[in-house]
């Protein structure tokens, strides 16, 4: 069987293994710099452009991929070697697979490799847009103060190192100066992470910064950028050696870093485009005047449901989320917790049935040919829990309402952040925070409570004594009775009673 090298020469030879891009890519321009060309952004913003593309009418809505950061080298490389190709491999709930090849990513660059011509990208007269998947930490945003987080060594490099950025603040900043000084126009910079209200977190974080670096710069970028809010849905799991091997076997194609998703997904945005935009709702987008009920929604229930079950079937040691939502104790769990905790805070929201998006989340969760794995999951809590799951908190403390849920997941994070799961085997943590955290673990075990002085991940929470004292009672009861044991108990209503 011979195997083709995923690139432009060989394109036309897949045409019978998978769908092709029936587009031509040279004609296609740069309209669109995307900053953080992960899995999830060529499973999603990507891929709704390649279908936008397929009208051949439309050629200004390429896409230039940008590596941001020294260990982006390996999906830079890979773009390079494949002209920008990469293959979709969409695992349906039956176990088939839907296959095609994505197009949209027309140009590619490694930031650390040539700042200076990653800043004249972005101000560009063609590039009308600049998204971002930079992960909720790269928000440089402190749960602590809510304000940016100047004491960021790589803050304070880009400050005194202006034309050689190492953050997206720099580099957004260096670009918008550009533009300014050549009398042209902004551009829209649209968040897709997994922020609610990512529009306002962007503006609020990149206004502080230029503010300090750029002042003179800010009334201009208040009148000429737009930062619109989105929220942003497809589970897409890390790409396995198996996923590669697999698309190998069935459909000849030699390609170093597919992505593979789920069959779902949704993108909902505020249509606030300063300089124009794709006509993305023509391939399934949603535009709508204002997303955050949406993103409040998403990230209080898929989100932090895909936290629950990654932190809680770490302890017990499964290896994938299907796992963890096939634990029938889990399962009861987290559909008490969205019940009682979340749904609660949510309001009211037009055209969205609840009972059934949660039940969808189940589902999904527990497609069995996914296999998202749980590290993933669990990497970057520190940056996770304040967003997907302490608003919730924080709303159900100031109305009166339960907390009880939460707080023993936030006591599993605990335990968990010592690094050795329930079987007593190591657990993979990654997390910008990881030192401190386990730091903190470890005197956890005799001072449960020290757990919550994390400042930035938990703000002032350990003031708050009814939910100290349900951490205390979870963290207490998980350690004697484990986990799983201890979920049974609480779903059968007598936790608070052994």
């Amino acid at each position: 069987m011979t195997n083709y090298k995923l690139n432009s020469k060989n394109l036309s030879k897949l045409t019978k293994q998978v769908a092709i891009p029936q587009y031509d890519r040279s004609n296609v321009k740069t309209g669109i710099v995307h900053v953080g060309i992960g899995g999830f952004h060529r499973s999603h913003e990507a891929y709704y452009t390649d279908q936008l593309l397929h009208d051949e009418s439309i050629t200004e809505w390429g896409i230039c991929g940008i590596a941001l950061l020294d260990f982006d080298s390996k999906i830079y490389n890979t773009l390079k070697e494949q002209d920008g190709l990469y293959t979709l491999i969409v695992k349906e709930l039956d176990g088939s697979l839907t296959k095609g090849v994505i197009g949209s990513i027309v140009d590619y660059m490694f930031a650390p490799e040539n700042p200076s011509k990653v800043i004249e990208k972005m101000a560009s007269a063609d590039v009308k847009i600049i998204t971002l998947t930079i992960t909720e930490g790269g928000y440089n945003y402190s749960e602590a103060t809510g304000e940016f987080d100047f004491n960021n060594p790589l803050i304070e490099f880009d400050l005194k190192n202006p034309q050689a950025p190492k953050t997206i603040f720099g580099y957004l900043t260096q670009a918008l100066k550009l533009r300014k000084e050549r009398g042209l126009a902004g551009f829209t910079i649209q968040s897709c992470d997994n922020i609610q209200g990512n529009g306002h977190m962007t503006k609020k974080m990149l206004m502080s910064y230029i503010k300090k670096a750029q002042p003179e710069l800010a009334p201009w970028i208040l009148s000429n950028v737009s930062f619109p809010n989105s929220m942003v849905d497809r589970i897409t799991p890390a790409t396995s050696q198996s996923d590669i091997i697999q698309l190998q076997e069935t459909s000849e194609i030699d390609d170093a870093w597919p992505v593979v998703c789920e069959p779902f997904k949704q993108w909902v945005i505020e249509d606030d485009f300063i300089a124009g935009r794709p006509a993305w709702e023509t391939v399934g987008a949603q535009f709508v005047e204002d997303v955050v009920p949406y993103e409040k929604m998403k990230l209080s229930l898929l989100n932090a449901g895909h936290s629950v079950l990654g932190i809680l079937g770490a302890l017990i040691g499964y290896n994938t989320i299907d796992e963890s939502v096939h634990n029938k104790a889990i399962r009861t769990f987290l559909n008490s917790y969205m019940d009682k905790e979340v749904t609660p805070i949510l309001g009211d929201l037009e055209g969205i049935d609840l009972y059934k998006y949660k039940q969808s989340l189940l589902q999904r969760f527990g497609n069995i040919y996914i296999k998202d794995q749980i590290d993933r999951i669990c990497s970057e809590s520190s940056a996770k829990i304040p967003i997907f799951i302490l608003p919730t908190v924080n709303t159900q403390l100031q109305e009166g309402g339960s907390i009880e849920y939460a707080a023993f997941v936030i006591a599993a994070w605990a335990i968990y952040s010592i690094g050795i799961d329930e079987k007593g085997e190591p657990l993979l943590i990654k997390d910008v925070l990881e030192t401190i955290l386990k730091e903190k673990a470890l005197v956890a075990k005799n001072d449960p409570a020290s757990f919550l002085e994390v400042e930035s991940v938990f703000g002032k929470l350990k003031d708050s004594k009814k939910f100290v004292d349900a951490y205390l009672n979870a963290y207490g009861n998980i350690l004697k009775y484990g986990v799983e044991e201890c979920i049974i108990r609480m779903n059968d209503k007598v936790l608070n009673n052994i």
